[in-house]
This record gives C-alpha cells, structure tokens and sequence, in this order.
C-alpha cells in the first residue's frame, strides 16, 4: 500500500480512535467522589480518557478514608489533591471532552464557562463523607460509593465514542445516571 491508497475515511478513523478524551467530575467539597472518579477513570480508561477532578468548595484535603480505600484497591493516589473547578477554567487549562457532576449540590450551582463545550452529564452518589460513626461504617459507605462510581465509570469507557454522534453521547451519558 503506498500513500496514494490511503482514504480520508482512514486517516479520520485512525485519528479519532487515538483521541485522548479529558474529562472533570465535579463535586462541591472534591475530597471523596470526584476524587474516586478521577483516580478510577484513570487507571480503567487505560491511556484513551485522562481524569481530572475540581470542586466549587473545595475542602482542600482528601478524605482519608477516599485515599485508604482507593490505594486498597491498587488505583494510583499519586498526586491526587482537593482543588478548585477554577484551575480548569482559566487559560491554558486542558480543553475538557466531558464534565460530570457527582453531586446533586455541585449539579445545582453554576458553573463557569468551560471552553470548547464540553458533553456534560449528572451522575448523583451520596456522599461517603457526611457518614459518621465507627471507621468499619464508614469504609462501608465509601465502598459502596467507589463501586458505584467504578460500575458507572466501566460503562462510560465501553462506549464507542469515536463510531457515534454527540446528541447519542450526551443521551447515553445522562441515561446511565439513571
């Protein structure tokens, strides 16, 4: 085959399925869910999505119950931190493919403008966090978040983004919250 024989079709194909899609989850305190979502997207995303997370508050630590059980779970906490949403709406910030809210307060509020429109979706988890009690009680919650946020997160990355259009994404996407 030489270069003559390439169609655009090809080379279109090829660069889509390439593509590297960001994407934010946003919480109101970013120190539990969206911080779980992050670390899962990016260890099952395998390389094709790079996760990223934000809240409007953000607490400014992550909760170390999120930390114990997403390293208990061999995902990366590596430089997994509690920031704001701000960062990733000021230049030079990466261009998001998609947001999602995983908090029914982070879906109410307003958020900033994000460049280049990214696909967005609400998918509410309670909140680990508000649970009080014995530590045995709270790992349990935060087990049953994470697994719900992962079992989210498998489907998301099982679509074919590149084979279907954005109106199909965007019903997909708010279809699963449900």
């Amino acid at each position: 085959m030489n270069d003559t024989d390439i169609k655009d079709t090809d080379i279109k194909d090829t660069n889509l399925s390439d593509k590297v899609y960001n994407v934010l989850f946003i919480c109101t305190g970013n120190s539990a869910r969206s911080i779980m979502a992050e670390a899962i997207l990016n260890h099952l995303g395998r390389g094709r999505f790079k996760a990223y997370s934000a809240g409007s508050h953000p607490r400014g630590t992550v909760h170390p119950v999120t930390l114990k059980l997403l390293a208990s779970q061999h995902y990366n906490i590596d430089g997994l931190r509690s920031k704001s949403w701000s960062e990733f709406a000021q230049a030079g910030a990466p261009v998001m493919d998609f947001i999602f809210t995983v908090c029914d307060q982070a879906a109410g509020e307003t958020c900033p403008v994000w460049p280049g429109q990214p696909i967005s979706a609400h998918w509410g988890f309670a909140d680990p966090a508000c649970v009080t009690g014995d530590s045995e009680k709270q790992l349990k919650t935060f087990t049953t978040a994470e697994l719900q946020i992962a079992n989210r997160i498998r489907l998301l990355v099982s679509l074919p983004l590149d084979k279907i259009d954005r109106l199909s994404i965007q019903a997909t996407l708010r279809e699963l919250a449900l």
